[in-house]
């Protein structure tokens, strides 16, 4: 049996790791504020979260304290990485996407595009993401789809400390940026991890339930909210079959096949605001590509169209759950039986 560690723990070995295997791998860190007035203070530290914790002295001069400056720092890890460096620069919120979007949207995500696939941007932007942890509308949000929407990004969003390891691993040696998404409330989730080196491929559906009545499909920290709720419906004796997605753009022939072929019913969480969401997108996708294998309209578990409350008791309203999924499952299941 694999050793059990943290997502928190995991993320900082698949960094360490990748440091000691690559001398161009470099990470870029962002200064707190006036309680870290030396160099290093704040990655010693580990950051807001403790992620980093002890890389700063693990690997000298390539862990880099940099202003409270996003379009800055971004911008310079955009650089370093068309110059044959490997940049790992964390954007401390996703919420703080605005203050560096030029430089991901109008520079790195182009380039390969622009230079005719003679230029490569090798790099990995490090983000949290997602509510539960009381911090209001600027620090909580769910900005997934903003960057999916963008051709030339690759987006992930890992749901589990192995696959945080090796999605990371598989980001740092990929030729093209990345944004990589965390949720808060997974760093302190345990899992089986490998200590040895390993990639986890992007673009795959990850089955991790079998069922006969719905399909639900999600991705990051919801994964083990519609597992929770699957569980709960198993002893009301429906069952769900469960898988994470991929960006949408990268799906395969195969993940469809092997997801349609039963259940017909289909329901779809996602954290995010429902407009132009990433539960929107794959819910046309599938009505595109397989609208003749459903039996029931599609049903999608989403926060609401409004920003992240700072109430406790809103905020607990706002976050979709097992509840909320299990409903909408009996109401597919239903539109399903009643059509059949």
């Amino acid at each position: 049996m694999a050793r059990k560690i943290s997502y928190q723990q995991a993320i900082n070995e698949a960094l360490a790791q990748e440091m000691r295997r690559d001398n161009t791998v470099f990470h870029h860190w962002r200064r707190r504020g006036r309680r870290c007035r030396r160099p290093g203070e704040d990655d010693a530290w580990g950051g807001v979260l403790g992620v980093t914790k002890g890389l700063y002295h693990q690997f000298p001069g390539r862990v880099l304290d940099a202003p409270l400056s996003e379009i800055g720092y971004v911008g310079a890890a955009v650089g370093a990485a068309t110059q044959g460096l490997r940049p790992v620069c964390e954007l401390m919120f996703v919420d703080f996407a605005g203050c560096c979007l030029d430089q991901i949207l109008n520079q790195a995500a182009k380039f390969r595009y622009m230079f005719g696939g003679k230029a490569v941007t090798p790099l990995v932007m490090r983000t949290m993401y997602g509510a539960g942890l009381r911090a209001a509308a600027q620090h909580s949000q769910m900005l997934t789809s903003l960057w999916t929407h963008i051709p030339g990004l690759k987006v992930v969003c890992p749901s589990s400390p192995y696959d945080a390891k090796g999605l990371l691993i598989q980001a740092i040696r990929d030729n093209d940026p990345v944004i990589f998404c965390e949720h808060k409330l997974l760093y302190s989730m345990q899992g089986e991890v490998p200590e040895e080196v390993y990639t986890v491929p992007f673009g795959e559906a990850n089955f991790l339930r079998d069922g006969d009545d719905v399909t639900l499909v999600t991705y990051g920290r919801m994964v083990h909210v519609a597992l929770e709720a699957a569980n709960n419906l198993a002893r009301q004796r429906s069952t769900a079959k469960c898988w994470t997605c991929a960006p949408p753009a990268r799906w395969t022939k195969t993940a469809f096949s092997k997801a349609w072929k039963k259940p017909a019913a289909l329901v779809v969480i996602d954290e995010a605001n429902p407009r132009c969401s990433m539960a929107t997108d794959i819910s046309a996708l599938v009505a595109q590509k397989a609208f003749g294998a459903l039996k029931g309209p599609i049903e999608m578990v989403t926060a609401p169209h409004t920003p992240v409350p700072f109430s406790d008791a809103l905020e607990d309203l706002y976050i979709p759950d097992a509840a909320k999924i299990e409903a909408a499952v009996r109401k597919v299941i239903e539109a399903a039986r009643s059509a059949a």
